[in-house]
């Protein structure tokens, strides 16, 4: 199965334009948005950005940021799907996501404490299917990896992705929310994914094998 992942676009439709035709050059079976569509913007303007993915014949699957509104949750188009606090399989794997972030000093649109983002998180997992790899989608990282340290070197990823990362052992994780932090790491035997900001160009092609995931950093600018 052939990924293409972005996060972070913050409202620049160029290059959710640009993201789309790279998932039609590449011949991408799912597309997935790890949050903050908008840059503090309005649910009609979410809504604009997420419609232009439907022009695409493959599943689109988002969590919201915290720099999108919370009423995204609700919105589900054509193709479209959001997956904050829920579980949806294609093939032999399963997707499963957590939008928002923990609290941050921004006082941002959307953030939820610990306790919630587990409660979701448990929630989505009541949908997996025993022996079935899956992916998770969130738009925070996990705490105290490479992908949640910020350009002062303080780790400001959730507890609670943390955790429920080292309990389950999903096959691969997908998150953004840090710009600063894009890269891989590992916790056990999870891969973990920052592609950077969208709106800078960055994103990810991933392939996953039977027993591994084959990730290539690209530019939307080449």
């Amino acid at each position: 199965m052939k990924l293409i992942v972005g996060s972070d676009f913050h409202g620049n439709e160029a290059m959710v334009e640009r993201f789309i035709a790279r998932a039609e050059e590449e011949h991408a079976e799912i597309a997935l948005i790890c949050g903050d569509i908008t840059n503090f913007g309005t649910l009609r303007e979410a809504t604009h950005l997420l419609s232009l993915f439907t022009r695409i014949s493959i599943p689109v699957l988002f969590v919201p940021g915290n720099c999108d509104p919370p009423s995204l949750l609700g919105v589900d188009l054509e193709g479209v799907r959001s997956l904050h606090g829920k579980t949806v399989s294609y093939g032999e794997v399963s997707f499963l996501g957590i939008g928002g972030s923990p609290p941050t000093p921004f006082h941002t649109p959307f953030e939820i404490d610990e306790e919630q983002i587990m409660v979701e998180l448990n929630r989505a997992a009541e949908g997996l299917v025993d022996d079935r790899r899956f992916i998770l989608l969130s738009h925070a990282p996990p705490r105290d990896t490479r992908l949640d340290r910020t350009r002062f070197y303080l780790h400001v990823g959730s507890v609670s992705v943390r955790r429920f990362i080292e309990d389950k052992e999903p096959f691969v994780v997908f998150c953004g929310h840090i710009h600063e932090a894009k890269g891989k790491d590992r916790i056990k035997n999870t891969i973990l994914v920052n592609p950077g900001p969208a709106r800078d160009g960055d994103y990810v092609s991933a392939y996953l094998e039977k027993d591994d995931v084959v990730v290539e950093f690209g530019s939307l600018y080449e």
